[in-house]
């Protein structure tokens, strides 16, 4: 095989639609796990099912990251005019971004306790489901002994583990030269070392181990949300493009506060939400006992109270969380976050539109970043 080398820049997204793209991408991720089939297979259909249906359980997903990976690095080989992978290796490295989504989806549902997502059965739910004497897997209804709970759990942790290695192999694996390579090694560890103390941090706070004060909060949803589903996509692009050290600064910049826009947003409307749109337990952050901004900004009102006498009550009931909802409103905990998301995005769209600045981010770099703003932070599911 030859060395590899810097390569004159090609665009995807410059004759291929977004929908091509996705197509791509997810027969990408389908790649990954095919290959690793064999080998699993080796060690009887037990553990050949359980990779079976990861694979399954994986499917569907709207690719955030792996998209805004390919079309940053677009983008920026295109500023650039150089690039050190091939589209193909991009779709590849981007299939490995998605596969590290969600083996971190796999070991929160285990340490929330979660059985659904998406209104569907998890793997977790799915793996309990099977072992259920007579129980379909599609039946959300039944709660799992907890024999089945355990082995559901147990399936998640270990899919999860083998997707972490998946993930590093085809890093490791890229044909790049060895310096960019080990870039891309340091990115993903620094990425997976944060998003694990992060989330470490939210156990911490759930588990009155750290003191729920606002910053805090934030900066528990800064490592665990920002990092891996903005940061490392476009670091990760940057290096391929081999961008200047000055656009990754800024890139980062922006990572940060689409991230802390993205996560208030989501718990603003897992709180205050239509449930019907957005598909998620609509009090499933109050039985949880979850710290985000708006309890922060309730502990510090005369509504706590009654908001404290239903946080954390796995058996909340509807009509209580209700009033815990109105009271929240009735504080202006729901302004706050929105206030909160909207300062995120003002900083963003300023750092977006300063185009005058030495080493600005690139015209079509800015115009995908304020188009992911638009689509994740300014929705309403």
């Amino acid at each position: 095989m030859s060395a590899p080398t810097v390569r004159a820049a090609t665009s995807p997204s410059a004759h291929v639609s977004r929908r091509d793209v996705h197509a791509r991408l997810h027969r990408e991720i389908e790649a990954r796990f095919a290959e690793r089939r064999p080998v699993v297979e080796r060690y009887g259909p037990d553990f050949a099912h359980l990779w079976q249906l990861t694979a399954e359980h994986a499917r569907g997903g709207k690719l955030v990251r792996p998209l805004l990976l390919v079309e940053a690095h677009a983008a920026m080989s295109e500023a650039t005019g150089r690039s050190w992978a091939s589209e193909d290796q991009v779709l590849e490295i981007a299939s490995a971004v998605e596969l590290l989504h969600f083996a971190f989806l796999l070991h929160d549902d285990v340490i929330d306790g979660d059985l659904h997502r998406r209104g569907e059965l998890n793997l977790v739910g799915a793996l309990a489901a099977e072992h259920e004497t007579g129980r379909s897997p599609h039946d959300a209804r039944t709660t799992p002994s907890p024999e089945g709970l355990h082995w559901g759990q147990s399936g998640a942790i270990l899919a999860g583990n083998l997707l972490f290695s998946q993930v590093h192999l085809v890093l490791a694996r890229a044909h790049v030269p060895h310096e960019v390579r080990a870039r891309l090694l340091d990115l993903l560890d620094h990425a997976i070392t944060e998003t694990v103390a992060g989330e470490h941090a939210d156990i911490a706070l759930s588990d009155r181990v750290a003191r729920p004060d606002l910053e805090t909060i934030l900066a528990t949803a800064l490592r665990k949300t920002a990092t891996y589903s903005f940061a490392l996509p476009l670091r990760l692009a940057a290096v391929l493009a081999d961008a200047p050290e000055a656009w990754v600064e800024r890139l980062d910049t922006a990572a940060r506060h689409l991230g802390l826009a993205f996560q208030l947003q989501d718990d603003y409307l897992s709180t205050f939400g239509d449930a019907a749109r957005h598909g998620k337990d609509p009090h499933s952050d109050l039985r949880e006992g979850k710290e985000t901004a708006i309890i922060a900004f309730a502990r510090l009102t005369s509504a706590w109270p009654r908001v404290r006498a239903c946080f954390g009550d796995r058996a909340l009931l509807q009509e209580s969380a209700a009033r815990a909802v109105e009271a929240l409103r009735g504080c202006g905990a729901d302004r706050f976050v929105l206030g909160l998301v909207a300062e995120h995005r003002e900083a963003l769209g300023t750092l977006l539109a300063d185009d005058d600045a030495p080493h600005a981010l690139p015209p079509r770099v800015r115009t995908l970043l304020g188009a992911l703003d638009a689509q994740l932070v300014g929705r309403e599911s």
